[in-house]
């Protein structure tokens, strides 16, 4: 598998590591009373609007990547490195929330649900060369064993 694939991969690994968690946090913090009915608007939302609502987070976290980049153009890498990831952490939790609100209406759109039937399958088929892969099948491996020992190790303590 090339360079980049391995390298896509790897991002789309850590989206969904944190999709799905990520999603019901923030889904935790929609019940609460000032917004409730923010999530019932989005979910009535028009397949065109939705699709515009799905764009916003990245539009909003636009000038606080620029920061970070700022940041560690003068000098401050760990700051705009941590900034840059929370912003990703934080992005991808309101982009899954909205995501899953707004489905149903993208669905309506062909076009949307024919492209999003080819980047599932697409997706599914890369991850299942990694995860078949020798590298991925080791680190799992190498994994297991860490735990395995760090409990170990955190039980002997005081």
């Amino acid at each position: 598998m090339s360079p980049l694939k391995w390298l896509l991969a790897l991002l789309i690994l850590f989206e969904e590591w944190g999709w799905e968690p990520l999603q019901r946090w923030l889904a935790r913090i929609a019940l609460w009373p000032g917004f409730r009915w923010l999530d019932t608007a989005i979910r009535r939302l028009p397949p065109y609007a939705a699709l515009a609502l799905l764009g916003v987070p990245a539009l909003t976290l636009l000038p606080i990547k620029l920061v970070a980049l700022w940041l560690i153009a003068q000098g401050h890498a760990v700051s705009g490195v941590l900034v840059i990831l929370a912003a990703k952490v934080v992005g991808t939790a309101v982009v899954a929330h909205l995501f899953g609100l707004t489905q149903p209406a993208l669905m309506q759109l062909a076009w949307f649900a024919h492209r999003h039937t080819q980047w599932t399958q697409w997706k599914d088929r890369l991850l299942a060369q990694v995860r078949a892969s020798l590298v991925w099948r080791t680190a799992r491996v190498l994994r297991r064993q860490a735990l395995r020992q760090w409990h170990r190790w955190s039980r002997q303590r005081p």
